[in-house]
Protein backbone atom coordinates (compact mmCIF):
# COMPACT_ATOMS: atom_id res chain seq x y z
CA UNK A 1 0.00 0.00 0.00
CA UNK A 2 1.24 3.49 -0.80
CA UNK A 3 1.57 6.12 1.92
CA UNK A 4 2.95 9.57 2.58
CA UNK A 5 5.64 8.59 5.12
CA UNK A 6 9.03 9.84 3.87
CA UNK A 7 11.36 7.04 2.83
CA UNK A 8 14.11 8.50 5.03
CA UNK A 9 11.97 7.99 8.14
CA UNK A 10 9.92 4.82 7.87
CA UNK A 11 8.95 5.02 11.52
CA UNK A 12 10.11 4.11 15.02
CA UNK A 13 8.36 0.99 16.36
CA UNK A 14 8.40 -0.36 19.92
CA UNK A 15 7.87 -4.16 20.01
CA UNK A 16 6.83 -5.67 23.36
CA UNK A 17 6.81 -9.47 23.85
CA UNK A 18 8.09 -11.73 26.63
CA UNK A 19 9.06 -14.42 24.11
CA UNK A 20 12.58 -13.78 22.72
CA UNK A 21 11.86 -15.69 19.51
CA UNK A 22 8.88 -13.46 18.74
CA UNK A 23 10.94 -10.35 19.43
CA UNK A 24 13.68 -11.48 17.09
CA UNK A 25 11.20 -12.41 14.36
CA UNK A 26 9.26 -9.14 14.48
CA UNK A 27 12.44 -7.05 14.73
CA UNK A 28 13.92 -8.87 11.74
CA UNK A 29 10.78 -8.39 9.63
CA UNK A 30 10.45 -4.69 10.43
CA UNK A 31 14.17 -3.88 10.24
CA UNK A 32 14.21 -5.49 6.83
CA UNK A 33 11.60 -2.97 5.67
CA UNK A 34 13.54 0.03 6.93
CA UNK A 35 11.78 0.62 10.26
CA UNK A 36 13.66 1.51 13.43
CA UNK A 37 12.75 -1.20 15.96
CA UNK A 38 13.19 -1.23 19.75
CA UNK A 39 12.41 -4.69 21.22
CA UNK A 40 11.58 -4.95 24.94
CA UNK A 41 10.62 -8.13 26.88
CA UNK A 42 8.11 -6.83 29.47
CA UNK A 43 5.56 -4.18 30.35
CA UNK A 44 7.69 -2.11 32.76
CA UNK A 45 10.47 -1.67 30.23
CA UNK A 46 7.86 -0.87 27.55
CA UNK A 47 6.43 2.01 29.63
CA UNK A 48 9.90 3.37 30.36
CA UNK A 49 10.92 3.19 26.68
CA UNK A 50 7.69 4.79 25.48
CA UNK A 51 8.00 7.72 27.90
CA UNK A 52 11.72 8.22 27.36
CA UNK A 53 11.54 8.30 23.57
CA UNK A 54 7.93 8.01 22.31
CA UNK A 55 7.74 5.68 19.30
CA UNK A 56 5.50 6.13 16.26
CA UNK A 57 3.80 2.77 16.86
CA UNK A 58 3.69 0.01 19.51
CA UNK A 59 3.27 -3.73 18.81
CA UNK A 60 2.11 -5.17 22.13
CA UNK A 61 1.72 -8.75 23.34
CA UNK A 62 -1.15 -9.44 25.78
CA UNK A 63 -0.08 -12.49 27.78
CA UNK A 64 2.99 -11.31 29.74
CA UNK A 65 3.97 -11.90 33.38
CA UNK A 66 3.67 -9.20 36.08
CA UNK A 67 1.96 -6.68 33.77
CA UNK A 68 -0.17 -7.87 30.85
CA UNK A 69 -0.69 -6.00 27.59
CA UNK A 70 -4.06 -4.55 28.62
CA UNK A 71 -2.49 -2.92 31.68
CA UNK A 72 0.42 -1.60 29.65
CA UNK A 73 -1.95 -0.05 27.09
CA UNK A 74 -4.09 1.56 29.81
CA UNK A 75 -1.00 3.20 31.35
CA UNK A 76 0.19 4.39 27.93
CA UNK A 77 -3.19 5.97 27.18
CA UNK A 78 -3.33 7.59 30.64
CA UNK A 79 -0.06 9.46 30.10
CA UNK A 80 -0.25 12.71 28.10
CA UNK A 81 3.18 12.05 26.60
CA UNK A 82 2.20 8.69 25.11
CA UNK A 83 -1.59 8.60 24.77
CA UNK A 84 -1.60 9.42 21.05
CA UNK A 85 0.75 6.54 20.12
CA UNK A 86 -1.21 3.85 18.17
CA UNK A 87 -1.07 0.41 19.81
CA UNK A 88 -1.51 -2.83 17.82
CA UNK A 89 -2.07 -5.92 19.96
CA UNK A 90 -0.42 -9.18 18.85
CA UNK A 91 -1.69 -12.21 20.74
CA UNK A 92 -2.47 -15.90 20.45
CA UNK A 93 -5.79 -15.18 22.16
CA UNK A 94 -8.51 -15.31 19.53
CA UNK A 95 -11.60 -14.81 21.67
CA UNK A 96 -14.02 -12.06 20.62
CA UNK A 97 -14.27 -10.67 24.16
CA UNK A 98 -10.49 -10.32 24.37
CA UNK A 99 -10.46 -8.44 21.08
CA UNK A 100 -13.23 -6.16 22.32
CA UNK A 101 -11.27 -5.48 25.49
CA UNK A 102 -8.18 -4.69 23.42
CA UNK A 103 -10.05 -1.97 21.57
CA UNK A 104 -11.72 -0.77 24.79
CA UNK A 105 -8.38 -0.03 26.50
CA UNK A 106 -7.20 2.01 23.50
CA UNK A 107 -5.78 -0.40 20.92
CA UNK A 108 -6.23 0.46 17.26
CA UNK A 109 -5.79 -3.04 15.85
CA UNK A 110 -5.45 -6.72 16.77
CA UNK A 111 -3.28 -9.38 15.08
CA UNK A 112 -3.72 -13.03 16.00
CA UNK A 113 -0.71 -15.33 16.43
CA UNK A 114 0.70 -17.11 14.57
CA UNK A 115 0.87 -14.03 12.39
CA UNK A 116 1.69 -13.69 8.70
CA UNK A 117 4.57 -11.40 7.76
CA UNK A 118 2.56 -9.69 5.01
CA UNK A 119 -0.34 -9.03 7.38
CA UNK A 120 1.91 -7.44 10.01
CA UNK A 121 3.57 -5.18 7.44
CA UNK A 122 0.30 -4.05 5.87
CA UNK A 123 -1.24 -3.18 9.23
CA UNK A 124 1.88 -1.43 10.49
CA UNK A 125 2.11 0.60 7.30
CA UNK A 126 -1.59 1.50 7.41
CA UNK A 127 -1.51 2.79 10.99
CA UNK A 128 1.77 4.65 10.52
CA UNK A 129 0.26 6.36 7.47
CA UNK A 130 -2.81 7.38 9.49
CA UNK A 131 -0.65 8.62 12.35
CA UNK A 132 1.50 10.60 9.93
CA UNK A 133 -1.59 12.17 8.41
CA UNK A 134 -2.90 13.21 11.83
CA UNK A 135 0.43 14.90 12.58
CA UNK A 136 0.24 16.79 9.30
CA UNK A 137 -3.27 17.95 10.18
CA UNK A 138 -2.02 19.26 13.52
CA UNK A 139 0.82 21.10 11.77
CA UNK A 140 -1.63 22.76 9.39
CA UNK A 141 -3.86 23.75 12.29
CA UNK A 142 -0.85 25.27 14.06
CA UNK A 143 0.00 27.22 10.91
CA UNK A 144 -3.54 28.53 10.74
CA UNK A 145 -3.33 29.63 14.38
CA UNK A 146 -0.15 31.57 13.60
CA UNK A 147 -1.86 33.16 10.59
CA UNK A 148 -4.84 34.21 12.71
CA UNK A 149 -2.48 35.66 15.33
CA UNK A 150 -0.81 37.72 12.60
CA UNK A 151 -4.21 38.92 11.45
CA UNK A 152 -5.15 40.02 14.96
CA UNK A 153 -1.82 41.84 15.35
CA UNK A 154 -2.32 43.63 12.03
CA UNK A 155 -5.88 44.52 13.01
CA UNK A 156 -4.65 46.05 16.28
CA UNK A 157 -2.09 48.24 14.50
CA UNK A 158 -4.71 49.48 12.02
CA UNK A 159 -7.24 50.33 14.69
CA UNK A 160 -4.61 52.25 16.70
CA UNK A 161 -3.71 54.46 13.75
CA UNK A 162 -5.86 57.60 13.57
CA UNK A 163 -5.63 57.97 9.83
CA UNK A 164 -6.74 54.33 9.44
CA UNK A 165 -9.66 54.71 11.86
CA UNK A 166 -12.13 54.50 8.98
CA UNK A 167 -11.14 50.88 8.36
CA UNK A 168 -13.48 49.41 10.97
CA UNK A 169 -15.53 47.72 8.27
CA UNK A 170 -12.39 46.21 6.80
CA UNK A 171 -11.98 44.08 9.93
CA UNK A 172 -15.45 42.62 9.45
CA UNK A 173 -14.63 41.91 5.80
CA UNK A 174 -11.39 40.15 6.69
CA UNK A 175 -13.17 38.04 9.32
CA UNK A 176 -15.70 37.06 6.65
CA UNK A 177 -12.90 36.09 4.25
CA UNK A 178 -11.23 33.91 6.90
CA UNK A 179 -14.44 31.89 7.34
CA UNK A 180 -14.01 30.23 3.94
CA UNK A 181 -10.66 28.48 4.62
CA UNK A 182 -11.82 27.67 8.16
CA UNK A 183 -14.89 25.99 6.70
CA UNK A 184 -12.72 24.02 4.27
CA UNK A 185 -10.46 22.87 7.12
CA UNK A 186 -13.37 21.90 9.36
CA UNK A 187 -15.01 19.99 6.52
CA UNK A 188 -11.79 18.17 5.60
CA UNK A 189 -11.02 17.22 9.18
CA UNK A 190 -14.60 15.97 9.51
CA UNK A 191 -14.18 13.79 6.40
CA UNK A 192 -10.97 12.26 7.74
CA UNK A 193 -12.37 11.71 11.24
CA UNK A 194 -15.56 10.10 9.90
CA UNK A 195 -13.55 7.73 7.73
CA UNK A 196 -11.33 6.65 10.61
CA UNK A 197 -14.28 6.27 13.01
CA UNK A 198 -16.33 4.21 10.56
CA UNK A 199 -13.65 2.05 8.98
CA UNK A 200 -10.76 1.58 11.39
CA UNK A 201 -11.84 -1.79 12.77
CA UNK A 202 -12.80 -3.23 9.38
CA UNK A 203 -9.64 -2.22 7.50
CA UNK A 204 -7.42 -5.07 8.78
CA UNK A 205 -9.93 -7.66 7.56
CA UNK A 206 -10.28 -5.83 4.26
CA UNK A 207 -6.54 -5.84 3.54
CA UNK A 208 -6.09 -9.39 4.77
CA UNK A 209 -8.65 -10.69 2.29
CA UNK A 210 -7.16 -8.90 -0.73
CA UNK A 211 -5.37 -11.15 -3.17
CA UNK A 212 -2.12 -9.97 -4.78
CA UNK A 213 -4.00 -9.10 -7.97
CA UNK A 214 -6.66 -7.13 -6.08
CA UNK A 215 -3.95 -5.33 -4.11
CA UNK A 216 -2.48 -4.15 -7.39
CA UNK A 217 -5.91 -3.00 -8.60
CA UNK A 218 -6.52 -1.24 -5.27
CA UNK A 219 -3.31 0.80 -5.56
CA UNK A 220 -4.07 1.64 -9.20
CA UNK A 221 -7.52 2.91 -8.21
CA UNK A 222 -6.08 5.09 -5.45
CA UNK A 223 -3.57 6.55 -7.89
CA UNK A 224 -6.32 7.32 -10.43
CA UNK A 225 -8.48 9.01 -7.80
CA UNK A 226 -5.62 11.21 -6.61
CA UNK A 227 -5.04 12.48 -10.16
CA UNK A 228 -8.48 14.10 -10.32
CA UNK A 229 -7.66 17.81 -10.08
CA UNK A 230 -11.14 19.33 -9.89
CA UNK A 231 -14.69 18.36 -9.16
CA UNK A 232 -17.26 17.67 -11.84
CA UNK A 233 -20.61 19.41 -12.08
CA UNK A 234 -23.76 17.41 -11.52
CA UNK A 235 -24.50 17.43 -15.23
CA UNK A 236 -20.97 16.29 -16.14
CA UNK A 237 -21.17 13.46 -13.62
CA UNK A 238 -24.55 12.38 -14.98
CA UNK A 239 -23.24 12.24 -18.56
CA UNK A 240 -20.07 10.37 -17.59
CA UNK A 241 -22.00 7.93 -15.43
CA UNK A 242 -24.31 7.11 -18.34
CA UNK A 243 -21.31 6.24 -20.53
CA UNK A 244 -19.60 4.15 -17.85
CA UNK A 245 -22.81 2.25 -17.13
CA UNK A 246 -23.14 1.38 -20.80
CA UNK A 247 -19.60 -0.04 -20.77
CA UNK A 248 -20.36 -2.11 -17.69
CA UNK A 249 -23.66 -3.35 -19.10
CA UNK A 250 -21.90 -4.42 -22.28
CA UNK A 251 -19.58 -6.57 -20.16
CA UNK A 252 -22.58 -8.00 -18.24
CA UNK A 253 -21.23 -6.74 -14.93
CA UNK A 254 -23.62 -6.79 -11.97
CA UNK A 255 -24.45 -3.61 -9.99
CA UNK A 256 -23.54 -1.54 -13.05
CA UNK A 257 -25.43 1.54 -11.85
CA UNK A 258 -23.80 1.59 -8.41
CA UNK A 259 -20.34 0.81 -9.79
CA UNK A 260 -20.65 3.52 -12.46
CA UNK A 261 -21.41 6.11 -9.79
CA UNK A 262 -18.31 5.19 -7.74
CA UNK A 263 -16.06 4.99 -10.82
CA UNK A 264 -17.05 8.49 -11.94
CA UNK A 265 -16.43 9.84 -8.45
CA UNK A 266 -13.03 8.18 -8.39
CA UNK A 267 -12.15 9.75 -11.76
CA UNK A 268 -12.00 6.46 -13.67
CA UNK A 269 -14.34 6.98 -16.61
CA UNK A 270 -12.01 6.29 -19.52
CA UNK A 271 -10.85 2.88 -20.73
CA UNK A 272 -11.92 0.33 -18.14
CA UNK A 273 -10.40 -2.68 -19.90
CA UNK A 274 -7.50 -3.20 -17.46
CA UNK A 275 -9.93 -3.15 -14.52
CA UNK A 276 -12.41 -5.67 -15.98
CA UNK A 277 -11.12 -8.57 -13.82
CA UNK A 278 -11.67 -6.41 -10.74
CA UNK A 279 -15.08 -5.19 -11.88
CA UNK A 280 -16.23 -8.78 -12.38
CA UNK A 281 -15.08 -9.70 -8.88
CA UNK A 282 -18.08 -10.10 -6.49
CA UNK A 283 -16.30 -7.82 -3.98
CA UNK A 284 -15.43 -5.13 -6.53
CA UNK A 285 -17.79 -2.49 -5.17
CA UNK A 286 -16.26 -2.57 -1.68
CA UNK A 287 -12.71 -2.52 -3.06
CA UNK A 288 -13.44 0.44 -5.34
CA UNK A 289 -15.23 2.38 -2.62
CA UNK A 290 -12.41 1.82 -0.11
CA UNK A 291 -9.82 3.03 -2.64
CA UNK A 292 -11.93 6.13 -3.22
CA UNK A 293 -12.21 6.74 0.55
CA UNK A 294 -8.42 6.59 0.97
CA UNK A 295 -7.92 8.97 -1.95
CA UNK A 296 -10.48 11.30 -0.37
CA UNK A 297 -8.34 11.45 2.79
CA UNK A 298 -5.39 12.52 0.66
CA UNK A 299 -7.48 15.21 -1.04
CA UNK A 300 -8.74 16.45 2.32
CA UNK A 301 -5.17 16.93 3.52
CA UNK A 302 -4.38 18.89 0.34
CA UNK A 303 -7.50 21.01 0.90
CA UNK A 304 -6.30 21.88 4.40
CA UNK A 305 -2.93 22.96 3.00
CA UNK A 306 -4.64 25.07 0.34
CA UNK A 307 -6.98 26.67 2.88
CA UNK A 308 -4.05 27.59 5.13
CA UNK A 309 -2.39 29.30 2.18
CA UNK A 310 -5.63 31.16 1.47
CA UNK A 311 -5.76 32.55 5.01
CA UNK A 312 -2.15 33.72 4.66
CA UNK A 313 -3.04 35.50 1.41
CA UNK A 314 -5.87 37.38 3.14
CA UNK A 315 -3.37 38.62 5.72
CA UNK A 316 -1.05 39.62 2.88
CA UNK A 317 -3.81 41.66 1.22
CA UNK A 318 -4.49 43.49 4.49
CA UNK A 319 -0.79 44.23 4.98
CA UNK A 320 -0.55 45.40 1.38
CA UNK A 321 -3.35 47.92 1.83
CA UNK A 322 -1.80 49.09 5.10
CA UNK A 323 1.47 49.69 3.18
CA UNK A 324 3.54 47.10 4.93
CA UNK A 325 6.85 46.31 3.23
CA UNK A 326 6.26 42.86 1.72
CA UNK A 327 9.21 41.19 0.04
CA UNK A 328 7.74 39.32 -2.89
CA UNK A 329 9.48 37.95 -5.95
CA UNK A 330 8.13 37.44 -9.46
CA UNK A 331 7.94 33.85 -10.63
CA UNK A 332 6.56 31.99 -13.64
CA UNK A 333 3.15 30.44 -12.97
CA UNK A 334 0.32 28.72 -14.78
CA UNK A 335 -2.74 30.98 -14.54
CA UNK A 336 -5.08 28.00 -14.88
CA UNK A 337 -3.55 26.32 -11.82
CA UNK A 338 -4.12 29.42 -9.71
CA UNK A 339 -7.78 29.69 -10.72
CA UNK A 340 -8.36 25.98 -10.12
CA UNK A 341 -6.90 26.37 -6.62
CA UNK A 342 -9.43 29.10 -5.84
CA UNK A 343 -12.28 27.01 -7.26
CA UNK A 344 -11.23 24.19 -4.95
CA UNK A 345 -11.53 26.50 -1.94
CA UNK A 346 -15.05 27.47 -2.99
CA UNK A 347 -16.15 23.92 -3.73
CA UNK A 348 -18.74 23.89 -0.94
CA UNK A 349 -20.53 26.92 -2.42
CA UNK A 350 -20.16 25.72 -6.00
CA UNK A 351 -21.69 22.32 -5.39
CA UNK A 352 -24.83 23.77 -3.79
CA UNK A 353 -26.26 25.10 -7.03
CA UNK A 354 -23.58 26.66 -9.24
CA UNK A 355 -22.66 25.21 -12.60
CA UNK A 356 -19.04 25.98 -13.41
CA UNK A 357 -18.17 26.23 -17.10
CA UNK A 358 -14.45 26.14 -17.92
CA UNK A 359 -13.21 27.33 -21.31
CA UNK A 360 -9.43 27.05 -21.00
CA UNK A 361 -7.09 27.42 -23.95
CA UNK A 362 -4.74 24.45 -24.14
CA UNK A 363 -0.99 24.99 -23.71
CA UNK A 364 -1.13 28.49 -22.29
CA UNK A 365 2.25 30.19 -21.79
CA UNK A 366 3.60 30.63 -18.27
CA UNK A 367 3.11 34.14 -16.86
CA UNK A 368 5.89 36.03 -15.07
CA UNK A 369 4.11 37.61 -12.11
CA UNK A 370 3.61 38.01 -8.37
CA UNK A 371 1.81 34.72 -7.90
CA UNK A 372 0.23 35.31 -4.48
CA UNK A 373 -1.16 38.69 -5.45
CA UNK A 374 -2.57 37.44 -8.75
CA UNK A 375 -4.29 34.56 -6.97
CA UNK A 376 -5.89 37.13 -4.67
CA UNK A 377 -7.44 38.68 -7.81
CA UNK A 378 -9.08 35.39 -8.80
CA UNK A 379 -10.22 34.86 -5.20
CA UNK A 380 -11.97 38.24 -5.01
CA UNK A 381 -13.57 38.02 -8.45
CA UNK A 382 -14.89 34.48 -7.96
CA UNK A 383 -16.13 35.31 -4.46
CA UNK A 384 -17.98 38.36 -5.78
CA UNK A 385 -19.48 36.32 -8.63
CA UNK A 386 -20.85 33.72 -6.22
CA UNK A 387 -22.35 36.42 -3.99
CA UNK A 388 -23.92 38.15 -6.99
CA UNK A 389 -25.70 34.89 -7.87
CA UNK A 390 -26.59 34.00 -4.26
CA UNK A 391 -24.72 30.74 -4.96
CA UNK A 392 -27.31 29.74 -7.60
CA UNK A 393 -26.52 30.07 -11.31
CA UNK A 394 -23.73 29.67 -13.85
CA UNK A 395 -20.11 30.69 -13.36
CA UNK A 396 -18.14 30.81 -16.62
CA UNK A 397 -14.35 31.15 -16.67
CA UNK A 398 -12.46 31.68 -19.94
CA UNK A 399 -8.67 31.79 -20.24
CA UNK A 400 -6.86 32.51 -23.49
CA UNK A 401 -3.77 34.16 -24.93
CA UNK A 402 -4.17 37.40 -26.89
CA UNK A 403 -0.91 38.63 -28.40
CA UNK A 404 1.51 39.19 -25.48
CA UNK A 405 -1.16 38.94 -22.78
CA UNK A 406 -3.19 36.27 -21.03
CA UNK A 407 -6.84 37.26 -20.74
CA UNK A 408 -9.14 35.86 -18.05
CA UNK A 409 -12.91 36.39 -18.26
CA UNK A 410 -15.03 35.61 -15.20
CA UNK A 411 -18.78 35.77 -15.91
CA UNK A 412 -21.69 35.21 -13.54
CA UNK A 413 -25.43 34.95 -14.20
CA UNK A 414 -26.41 37.20 -11.29
CA UNK A 415 -28.71 40.21 -11.32
CA UNK A 416 -26.02 42.52 -12.71
CA UNK A 417 -24.63 45.93 -11.73
CA UNK A 418 -26.77 49.01 -12.36
CA UNK A 419 -25.35 51.72 -14.71
CA UNK A 420 -25.16 54.34 -11.96
CA UNK A 421 -23.08 52.05 -9.71
CA UNK A 422 -20.80 50.57 -12.39
CA UNK A 423 -18.32 53.53 -12.56
CA UNK A 424 -17.73 53.39 -8.79
CA UNK A 425 -17.10 49.69 -8.15
CA UNK A 426 -13.29 50.10 -7.98
CA UNK A 427 -13.44 52.96 -5.46
CA UNK A 428 -11.99 52.13 -2.01
CA UNK A 429 -14.69 51.45 0.60
CA UNK A 430 -17.52 51.68 -1.92
CA UNK A 431 -19.94 48.80 -1.40
CA UNK A 432 -23.62 48.05 -1.82
CA UNK A 433 -23.51 45.19 0.67
CA UNK A 434 -24.99 45.41 4.18
CA UNK A 435 -22.64 46.36 7.04
CA UNK A 436 -20.41 43.48 8.01
CA UNK A 437 -20.74 41.69 4.65
CA UNK A 438 -18.20 43.69 2.69
CA UNK A 439 -15.51 46.29 3.28
CA UNK A 440 -15.55 47.87 -0.18
CA UNK A 441 -11.85 47.13 -0.59
CA UNK A 442 -12.02 43.87 -2.55
CA UNK A 443 -12.16 45.36 -6.05
CA UNK A 444 -9.86 48.22 -5.02
CA UNK A 445 -7.22 45.63 -4.07
CA UNK A 446 -7.88 43.77 -7.36
CA UNK A 447 -7.42 47.01 -9.34
CA UNK A 448 -4.15 47.85 -7.57
CA UNK A 449 -2.74 44.35 -8.14
CA UNK A 450 -3.61 44.40 -11.84
CA UNK A 451 -2.00 47.84 -12.26
CA UNK A 452 1.10 46.57 -10.47
CA UNK A 453 1.24 43.85 -13.13
CA UNK A 454 0.94 46.51 -15.89
CA UNK A 455 -2.34 44.94 -16.95
CA UNK A 456 -5.93 46.15 -17.07
CA UNK A 457 -9.34 45.12 -15.80
CA UNK A 458 -12.68 45.91 -17.42
CA UNK A 459 -16.26 45.08 -16.49
CA UNK A 460 -19.43 44.67 -18.56
CA UNK A 461 -22.80 44.13 -16.95
CA UNK A 462 -26.40 43.68 -17.99
CA UNK A 463 -29.18 41.97 -16.02
CA UNK A 464 -28.35 38.27 -15.87
CA UNK A 465 -24.70 38.61 -16.95
CA UNK A 466 -21.72 40.38 -15.40
CA UNK A 467 -18.29 39.86 -16.95
CA UNK A 468 -14.92 40.89 -15.51
CA UNK A 469 -12.10 40.86 -18.08
CA UNK A 470 -8.55 40.76 -16.70
CA UNK A 471 -5.57 41.13 -19.03
CA UNK A 472 -2.02 40.62 -17.73
CA UNK A 473 1.22 40.62 -19.74
CA UNK A 474 3.00 37.31 -20.14
CA UNK A 475 6.37 38.91 -19.33
CA UNK A 476 6.07 41.58 -16.64
CA UNK A 477 8.55 44.39 -17.24
CA UNK A 478 10.52 45.97 -14.38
Amino acid sequence: MNNNIPSTDRGNILVVDDTPANLRLLAGILNGKGYKVRPVPNGELALSAAKGMPPDLILLDIMMPEMNGYEVCEKIKADERTRDIPVIFISAINDVLDKVKAFAVGGVDYITKPFQMEEVLVRVETHLAMCHLQKKLQEKNDQLTVTLDELQATQHQLVQSEKMAALGQLIAGIAHEINTPLGAIRSSIGNITNFLDNNLESLPVFFKELSAERQHDFLSLMYSARQQNYSLSTREKRELKRGVKQQLDSEQIDNADSLANILVNIGLQGNLDKFLPLLKDPKSENIIKTAYDFASIHRSAKTIATATERAAKVVFALKHYARYDVNGEKIQVNITDGIETVLTLYQNQLKQGVETVRNYQAELPMVFCYSDELNQVWTNLIHNALQAMDNQGTLTIEIQQQDTNVVVKITDSGKGITPEILPRIFEPFFTTKPAGEGSGLGLDIVDKIIKKHQGKIDVKSVPGQTEFIVSVPINLME
